[in-house]
């Protein structure tokens, strides 16, 4: 198990920051936060890692997942930045784009259940990235799996856990898109079930709400936490956060 993270998020829409919310993707807006005064991701990701000592961020493209349009130039001017490391999820959906990506110097690339057209395509993966480099998203809404891959959205979600980990990958999101952008709070039932059914790094993206939540977290033994909306809005204090 790695070390408990807290990983800040930067979706990317229209090759501006947004701000997520329950993955109603037209309703996206600009994100603002008193941290930063740009749209620009690349700033934002420069901002974040000098005035708040973040090294490793986790990048949604989604000009990538929705229109098969990546940001290419964005995530090079961001893998410049010196002494920072990347996941990403371009919405991976077949072997053609895992081997667009493959060049790029991220520390682990996204495969997500929404986007995958096909379970096999997690093992075909491993002709292009070590399984360490690879991270699967258990994408989520209200607590069902969303993907349009029949062998994926037919199998019981413990079962699919089991087949993931049977590949030899180590890392997993759990992404429920209901409660991203929402600061519900909590950790959902099943997402306990899981953490006792999966022998790798587990990390939880939506939902979080203050501080007081991601300790619960570290306290249950999850890997760590994508945050957005409790860090740019100022609910997390930063100073707490480098004390953990």
């Amino acid at each position: 198990m790695c070390k408990f993270k807290i990983i800040p998020v930067i979706d990317i829409l229209n090759s501006k920051a947004v701000h997520a919310l329950k993955g109603e993707r037209s309703q996206y807006k600009t994100l603002k936060s008193y941290l930063f005064h740009s749209s620009n991701p690349v700033e934002i990701v420069r901002t974040i890692k000098n005035k708040l000592n973040f090294y490793e961020f986790y990048i949604a493209d989604l000009d990538s997942i929705i229109n098969k349009a990546p940001n290419y130039q964005i995530l090079k001017e961001i893998l410049e930045i010196p002494d920072i490391e990347i996941i990403l999820d371009p919405g991976i959906a077949n072997l053609k784009e895992i081997h667009n990506f493959s060049s790029f110097r991220i520390k682990s690339l996204i495969f997500g259940l929404e986007t995958l057209k096909s379970f096999k395509i997690i093992n075909q993966s491993l002709q292009f990235f070590n399984q360490n480099n690879i991270t699967i998203s258990i994408d989520m809404y209200k607590g069902r799996i969303l993907s349009k891959a029949k062998d994926i959205k037919e199998q019981n979600p413990l079962d699919l856990i089991k087949k993931i980990e049977s590949s030899g990958i180590k890392n997993i999101i759990l992404l429920d898109l209901f409660r991203v952008g929402q600061k519900i709070g909590g950790i959902p039932p099943f997402y306990l079930e899981i953490l006792h059914n999966f022998n790798g790094n587990i990390f939880v993206g939506g939902g979080i709400k203050n501080f007081k939540d991601i300790l619960k977290y570290k306290e249950q033994n999850f890997s760590g936490v994508l945050i957005a909306t409790a860090l740019y809005d100022g609910t997390i204090e930063v100073e707490k956060l480098r004390n953990l």
